[in-house]
């Protein structure tokens, strides 16, 4: 059975992309510990559909890491290039600190011997102190989700100008182990970086998008499991692939889909835990070359250069048995050197290599699937590269070779494009793939509050492991008094460094007064209240809406409807059902749950009329009204998502970083675009001798005093300057340097443009003389107006050279290049007018009528004037005048009109 049938979402994606009329793209940004890449999806014209968006220094991934440098913020390659002065400046490893504890963050913070200097916030989380002031004095307070915003907004910037066009939408990758916590505060990153976020996609998702989307799986279904180890996490994703058969415009066609069946992780596992375990020996044996109970990892600038060379050797490691380590100066001006072996790494990370498969046998072990049913294992993440690595996932699947068919780096970032393409409203797509995920944890909802008993009817499992995203659920309770909700996780799976389940908490209000309101009234069920949850793409969990259920039951006297002769003699009761719903806001809600509804038959009782007064009946009508309640969010701990207020204040210090950031960047380049000027003319000045023919000797050296003057000025007292002074020096230069430049310019282009224009009169006269033949039709006056013009160009160039001839090369040119090329262009113009007139249509006598048809002929005519044209005489006439008939061989444009195919998110 498809998955369709079982009732999944579809969603579609594209191998190939068709915009809609407007220039639109979106990005998508795998945020890992260590790197960021960046997709973007362009419609431009002439680019590449989907490319990898490239940095400054022209790599396709990014350091992650945002730093603060003598009152200057520091993004991605230029944060790197200070990571090892200044450790304590540069804040890395950020997305794994969202939604953590200050106590969790600070002992990571150790491990890693990272020396920021982190306090609690009001929230219990963790905050940096940042020197962010010019001279070191102003210390702002950051939180992870500022610092995180930055590098999206980094992140964004690239996007934008990878494809020159604004890029604000974007799909944000996460891994599965991310707890609500960790991705309301992504979002909320994203938010203050200005990125719209369609949608979070598991990591697991995007690798198999990209998988899947260039595969045909009618011929047979399949699993596969994704293994990826990255910086610090690894996990094991079960997906299952396969086909059904859909109907598209009377044609069957194959559409390919997935649903991700189970995904294990081990979020404290990745390349850098190797990493740490080639840092703890080298820095072992610096101590015991140093001597003298010297300990290296009490030193945060000797450990940031000690991790530096060694996440360099690991690399060497996995293509060589043998990698060397030097480190100048590593402490107390003391060189560090040494060499490891392949062997005594995989020795280092002995207990690992077990602990690598545990995610793959769990995905196994929950399915039940053997290992000679799964199609593939795929490899991706950076650390899967490790050769222990590969030889221990080999031993376990018994296969010679694994299966390496994504790129390990880049697979998520575009699977997860295809995903953004897809959720975007400017791109139409015209490859369809079925995705289904789910939620990674069991979440339960739980009631609290005022003569509410502990029981199953109170705390309910909300949201089952693995279902599908997105997803709408509904509650209902018999309840009259205000009440507490909470959300939490199921007991056996917490996100990592979460203590606590609960991760929500909301308190409704209203019921109670809602409850007094009505109590008076004939209630026909007891009154209850209707909670409103919704799993969104992201897989963020809320509750939307509450509504109070009241329902009332009321005799009424009505007119008599239908009144017969029969019926107005009868005294027999007649039974009727009648409902009148107020305030209703969804109506299907007593569909949804049973609680509290019951089948309400109205009994309507008819007294025997009498003869002078109105026929009426008493009618029992039922009538349901709906009242919203008011929900406020009271969540506190870590977890707790930023304030409006806190995060309007936040984006404030963000945008005033950017255009402090904006005018950096502005007045590094107008530094390096005047000093590139200076040199070059200077350059040119000196060894150009056609400058000599255009500038007089005193002239040239003037400007050379003025060039030397500002390159001085450059290295001195410049050297701090703002960019609207390197654009005044600039401009200066320009003023006297240009005139000099535009004769220098002219004396190769004026010829050039001269001999065009001769080049051309000559070939008018031969188009003229070619009109005479093969087109006597055109106007006498409109080819000699076109002879005459030429005659006044060739005058007029004539008199223009022999002025500029005459005129001294210092002075500003008579005759200029632009001036002939306006001309030739403006009779080229008038020749191709005139070129263009047609040739005229026949004149066709018609033939002369008899009398017989000259009255049919008054006759049509007078039928004609009625407005009518009849349905022979409907011709088009084209642009000679002629009138032909057209016909359409397929039919009319209306039913023969291709519809464009219809583009469907989910079905």
């Amino acid at each position: 059975m498809s998955l369709l049938k079982l009732g999944f979402g579809l969603v579609l994606l594209l191998l190939s992309l068709n915009s809609i009329p407007s220039e639109s793209a979106v990005s998508s940004i795998d945020l890992g510990s260590e790197w960021i890449k960046v997709a973007v999806v362009n419609l431009k014209p002439g680019q590449t559909p989907i490319s990898i968006a490239i940095n400054e220094m022209s790599k396709r991934k990014t350091p992650a890491l945002v730093a603060f440098q003598s009152g200057t913020r520091l993004l991605g390659e230029e944060a790197l290039g200070i990571a090892a002065r200044y450790p304590d400046k540069v804040y890395s490893h950020l997305r794994d600190m969202l939604g953590k504890s200050y106590e969790k963050v600070k002992g990571f913070l150790e491990a890693m011997y990272l020396p920021y200097d982190a306090v609690k916030d009001s929230r219990g989380a963790v905050a940096f102190r940042v020197e962010d002031g010019d001279e070191g004095g102003n210390v702002g307070l950051y939180s992870v989700e500022e610092l995180l915003g930055m590098i999206l907004g980094f992140a964004g910037d690239l996007a934008e100008f990878h494809s020159k066009v604004v890029v604000k939408d974007a799909v944000v990758g996460v891994p599965a182990y991310f707890g609500q916590a960790e991705r309301r505060g992504l979002v909320q990153a994203a938010q203050l970086a200005g990125i719209n976020v369609l949608a979070l996609i598991n990591e697991h998702s995007g690798a198999a998008l990209q998988y899947g989307i260039d595969k045909d799986f009618s011929n047979g279904s399949r699993y596969v499991v994704f293994y990826d180890m990255g910086a610090s996490s690894t996990y094991a994703a079960l997906v299952y692939f396969s086909a059904y058969n859909a109907k598209e415009f009377g044609k069957t066609v194959s559409v390919n889909q997935f649903q991700v069946k189970d995904v294990r992780w081990d979020p404290e596992l990745g390349g850098q835990t190797m990493e740490s375990r080639l840092v703890e020996y080298f820095a072992d044996e610096f101590n015991k070359q140093v001597g003298n109970g010297v300990d290296v990892r009490k030193f945060p600038k000797a450990m940031a250069k000690l991790k530096k060379q060694v996440k360099r050797t690991k690399e060497i490691l996995s293509a060589n048995t043998v990698a060397p380590i030097s480190v100048e100066s590593l402490y107390d001006d003391r060189d560090f050197r040494s060499t490891i072996t392949r062997e005594k790494f995989e020795e280092l990370c002995a207990d690992l290599w077990d602990r690598s498969l545990v995610p793959l046998k769990e995905v196994l072990k929950h399915s039940g699937l053997d290992l000679d049913e799964l199609y593939a294992v795929e490899l991706i993440g950076g650390a899967t590269r490790v050769p222990k690595l590969q030889a221990k996932l080999q031993e376990f699947l018994g296969k010679n070779e694994l299966d390496k068919h994504l790129d390990a780096d880049e697979a998520v970032v575009l699977g997860s494009s295809l995903h953004a393409a897809n959720l975007s409203d400017g791109i139409k797509l015209n490859r369809k793939l079925g995705m289904v995920d789910g939620s990674s944890y069991g979440l339960v909802v739980e009631l609290d509050g005022p003569d509410l008993l502990k029981d199953e009817s109170t705390r309910q499992l909300l949201v089952p492991r693995m279902r599908k995203l997105p997803s709408k659920m509904f509650r209902s309770i018999i309840h009259t008094k205000d009440f507490e909700v909470s959300l939490s996780y199921e007991p056996d799976l917490l996100p990592p460094g979460v203590t606590s389940p609960v991760f929500a908490q909301y308190s409704v209000s209203g019921l109670a007064d809602a409850s007094e309101k009505y109590s008076s009234r004939n209630l026909s069920s007891p009154i209850k209240a209707n909670l409103h949850f919704s799993l969104s793409r992201s897989g963020i969990l809320s509750l939307d809406r509450a509504d109070a259920v009241i329902e009332i039951s009321e005799w009424v006297e009505v007119p008599k409807k239908n009144l017969t002769v029969e019926n107005t003699t009868t005294t027999s009761p007649n039974i009727t059902l009648e409902t009148d719903t107020k305030n209703t806001t969804e109506e299907s809600d007593e569909k949804l749950n049973s609680d509290g509804v019951t089948d309400n038959t109205s009994i309507n009782v008819t007294e025997e009329p009498s003869t002078t007064e109105p026929i009426t009946e008493k009618k029992l009508k039922r009538r349901t009204f709906r009242v919203p309640l008011k929900i406020v969010e009271k969540t506190v701990g870590p977890g707790m998502p930023l304030s409006e207020e806190y995060l309007a204040q936040a984006k404030r210090k963000l945008e005033e970083l950017n255009e402090k950031d904006a005018e950096r960047r502005r007045t590094a380049e107008l530094k390096n675009t005047l000093e590139g000027y200076i040199y070059s003319t200077k350059e040119k000045l000196e060894t150009t001798e056609e400058f000599e023919k255009i500038s007089t000797d005193d002239e040239r050296k003037s400007f050379i005093e003025k060039l030397d003057e500002v390159q001085e000025w450059l290295y001195t007292d410049g050297e701090d300057a703002t960019a609207k002074e390197f654009q005044e020096r600039l401009d200066s230069l320009k003023a006297f340097g240009d005139p000099i430049f535009f004769r220098y310019k002219e004396l190769s282009a004026r010829p050039t443009a001269i001999e065009l224009a001769r080049k051309y009169i000559g070939e008018l006269q031969q188009i003229v003389q070619g009109w005479e033949t093969k087109k006597p039709w055109l106007p006498k006056d409109r080819v000699d107006e076109v002879v005459s013009d030429a005659d006044k160009l060739k005058s007029w160039l004539d008199e223009k050279e022999a002025e500029q001839k005459k005129a001294s090369g210092f002075s500003t040119p008579v005759l200029t290049s632009e001036e002939i090329y306006s001309k030739v262009l403006n009779l080229q113009d008038k020749v191709a007018s005139v070129n263009r007139i047609p040739k005229p249509k026949p004149k066709v006598e018609k033939p002369k009528k008899n009398k017989t048809e000259t009255s049919g002929d008054n006759t049509n005519s007078a039928d004609s004037t009625s407005g009518e044209t009849p349905e022979k005489e409907k011709q088009t006439t084209d642009s000679d005048g002629s009138a032909e008939e057209k016909i359409n061989p397929e039919g009319s444009a209306d039913e023969k009109a291709n519809p464009e195919p219809e583009v469907h998110d989910e079905l």
